[in-house]
């Protein structure tokens, strides 16, 4: 039995790229180096109607459909696209697409890395909203639709562009995007499917995570949290909080921990004025040099070579 839930289970996609090839879509207009991309997806499916097979996504999605049909799934619950639209996932679920048709929409994704970089330092705390657990699409009057168009389209300009600020501006218009969402968007919130117990424990975790890791990034915690106290939180017993986690996610709360502290890490190496040795002891190593290996073994690059790349874009 376990074999065979082994054969079947979706593939995980770290980034789109890795998503597209597995499906078969052409690649050529996505930049494998950025952790941002957008395009049209008029330009990569090309046979109508298209539907893919489901697959959990590591990385966020934004949709902006102002022409065009289709569903989307997340977990098990289902919606339309239509002219209008805007939708958006976070990390971790099991998703699905079909499309009928596609006059013009557009799709971003992103890292977490990149929101923290270069949209917004402290991402989660600003919009809240990225941390919920399922969002049901919105379709937005065309004259509110209309504030944000012009916003993704220089984003897309930029994209393409080689200046060495590209990165910097592409986040600062997307700042503006998700200010729009948060006003229109967001003012009547209703959350559907928070109400389940497992959901909310994800919810919770995700947020715990990201608030500690903020304190310890500013000075106010010094303790570096592990497993079992993120499941202290919640007074679970750490076990299940795992399996919760993993059957939600896709991913350990140790890989969350992990991919966390790489993130800040990255974050904080943008400060050139701090010493590696700090970041080290803020982020729970007793020396600078486990943490240099650690993050050497996630990103394939020493802290003092990817400060010096930063100091270089």
């Amino acid at each position: 039995m376990s074999k065979h839930k082994q054969i079947d289970a979706p593939p995980v996609f770290n980034n789109l790229v890795e998503n597209y090839d597995h499906l078969g879509l052409p690649v050529e207009l996505i930049d494998p180096k950025n952790d941002f991309t957008i395009h049209k997806l008029n330009d990569i499916h090309h046979e109508l109607p298209y539907k893919s097979p489901v697959y959990r996504a590591n990385f966020y999605s934004f949709l902006f459909v102002k022409n065009g049909h289709g569903k989307y799934t997340t977990d098990e619950l289902e919606f339309s696209t239509e002219p209008g639209t805007i939708y958006f996932t976070n990390p971790g679920h099991y998703k699905s697409f079909e499309w009928t048709s596609l006059e013009e929409v557009f799709l971003v994704t992103m890292s977490e890395s990149f929101l923290k970089e270069n949209v917004h330092a402290n991402i989660f705390e600003e919009f809240p909203f990225l941390l919920a657990e399922t969002v049901p699409p919105r379709v937005l009057k065309p004259e509110v639709y209309a504030e944000i168009e012009p916003l993704y389209q220089q984003i897309y300009k930029e994209y393409f562009s080689s200046s060495p600020y590209k990165n910097k501006m592409m986040g600062n218009l997307f700042v503006v995007i998700l200010l729009k969402i948060k006003e229109y968007f967001w003012e009547d919130y209703n959350p559907i499917y928070e109400g389940n117990r497992s959901s909310q424990i994800v919810k919770t975790f995700k947020r715990t995570l990201e608030k500690h890791y903020r304190e310890l990034s500013t000075g106010k915690a010094t303790k570096v949290f592990r497993s079992q106290d993120y499941a202290a939180e919640q007074n679970l017993h750490p076990s299940y909080l795992n399996n919760v986690i993993k059957a939600k996610t896709g991913k350990s709360v140790t890989t969350w921990i992990t991919d966390k502290t790489i993130t800040e890490a990255k974050s904080m190496l943008q400060n050139s004025t701090t010493p590696i040795k700090q970041i080290a002891d803020q982020l729970g190593f007793a020396e600078s040099a486990h943490f240099s290996n650690y993050f050497k073994k996630y990103t394939d690059i020493t802290p003092v070579l990817y400060r010096k790349q930063l100091s270089k874009g």
